[in-house]
């Protein structure tokens, strides 16, 4: 199992974990009965190794009665669903088995400091 990726059960669990974090955190919102979601389960945690110590995965399992509210608290309506927060803050998400260098792509853009506007 990748050193970076946890498993979260409950809003408290959660809200602690992203106040103790500077890293891109993505949030795997997944289910056990989700054939998607155990395809995209593998990717996370090879991504998790590969960008370790700027990226950390946190794995919330939708079936569990303590993870009900961060559903909906985080729109979730299909699974898997990956959210992504930088500094406490939601910057993007998606929903499905994406392929890895999609994904890469996306945690990239995120990892890139941006220019300074003028």
């Amino acid at each position: 199992m990748a050193t970076y990726v946890y498993d979260i059960l409950g809003a408290d669990a959660l809200d602690a974990f992203l106040a103790e974090r500077d890293e891109l955190i993505m949030i795997d919102f997944w289910a056990e009965r989700c054939g998607p979601c155990r395809v995209l389960g593998p990717i996370l945690h090879e991504l998790a190794d590969e960008y370790k110590g700027k990226v950390i995965i946190a794995k919330i399992d939708v079936d569990a009665d303590e993870n009900q509210s961060l559903a909906e608290r985080f729109a979730v309506t299909s699974i898997p669903q990956v959210t992504m927060i930088q500094h406490g803050e939601v910057v993007d998400q998606f929903v499905g088995a994406w392929p890895v260098e999609k994904i890469k792509q996306i945690i990239d853009g995120h990892l890139t400091p941006k220019p300074a506007t003028e």
